[in-house]
C-alpha cells in the first residue's frame, strides 16, 4: 500500500542523488584538471567525496564516462554564460567588446576549464567527439557574433569580411593563452599575464584589437 511518506522519500532520495552527483563532478573536475585524464584516479575522487568508487561507477559508468561528464559540465557553464549575455541594446562596436570581455572573464575565472580543454586536445578530442551532448551543444556566441557582424556591416562600421567562427577563435585564443601559458610566459619574459594590476590593461587591449581588426583596412594578400 502506498503511503503519503513514499513520494516524500523518493523526492529526498532524488535530491540526495543529485547532490552526490554534483559533488562527484566538482571533485572530478579538480582531479582531472590537476592530474590529467591518464593520471587521475577514481579512488582519489571517491576518497574526497562522501561516496565510494562503486557509487561513482553506478552514477557515471566508469572513468572515461566520468571525464566526459566533467567536460559536458564545463562546456555547459560557458555556453550558458554566452546565452545570457545581453548585447541586443548595444551598438555593434560596444556589443563585440562586451562579448570579448565575457570570454576574458570566464576563462580567467575558470582555470580548470582551460586545463581540461588542453588535456582533451592531447587526447585528440576523442571524448568530445563521442559525446552526443557536446556535439549538439552549439555555441550561442557564434550566433551572437554573426548578428553583431551583420549589424556592423549594415551600418558601415565593420569593413572587414570576417567569419564569425574565425572571430570567435581569435577572441578565445587570446583569453585561453593568457591563462594556459601564464607560467611559461612568465618564466621566459618575466611578466605575469594574469597579474591583478594588469588585468584591465589586457581586457581593454583584447577589445581594442578586435575592434581595430573589424573597422580597419586589411592589407592585400
Amino acid at each position: 500500500m502506498t503511503t503519503v511518506e513514499e513520494p516524500a522519500r523518493r523526492e529526498v532520495r532524488t535530491r540526495d542523488a543529485a547532490r552526490t552527483k554534483a559533488e562527484i563532478l566538482a571533485v572530478a573536475t579538480e582531479e582531472f584538471a590537476r592530474a590529467g585524464y591518464t593520471g587521475a584516479r577514481v579512488d582519489e575522487i571517491a576518497a574526497r567525496t562522501r561516496t565510494t568508487k562503486r557509487m561513482i561507477y553506478y552514477y557515471f559508468g566508469g572513468k572515461e564516462q566520468l571525464f566526459t561528464a566533467v567536460l559536458e559540465r564545463s562546456y555547459t557553464v560557458i555556453r550558458e554564460a554566452e546565452q545570457d549575455v545581453d548585447v541586443e541594446h548595444l551598438d555593434p562596436v560596444a556589443a563585440i567588446r562586451r562579448l570579448a570581455e565575457l570570454t576574458f572573464d570566464h576563462h580567467e575565472a575558470h582555470p580548470d576549464f582551460i586545463r581540461l580543454v588542453s588535456i582533451e586536445n592531447i587526447h585528440d578530442a576523442e571524448h568530445i567527439a563521442a559525446s552526443e551532448t557536446l556535439s549538439s551543444l552549439n555555441s550561442p556566441a557564434i550566433d551572437v557574433i554573426r548578428r553583431i557582424l551583420e549589424a556592423g556591416r549594415a551600418e558601415g562600421v565593420f569593413t572587414a569580411e570576417v567569419d564569425a567562427v574565425d572571430l570567435h577563435a581569435t577572441i578565445s585564443s587570446f583569453c585561453f593563452f593568457r591563462v594556459s601559458n601564464r607560467h611559461t610566459f612568465g618564466a621566459l619574459f618575466g611578466r605575469d599575464l594574469t597579474a591583478a594590476d594588469r588585468r584591465e590593461h589586457y581586457r581593454t587591449m583584447l577589445g581594442d584589437m578586435v575592434i581595430a581588426y573589424l573597422t580597419g583596412a586589411r592589407a592585400d594578400a
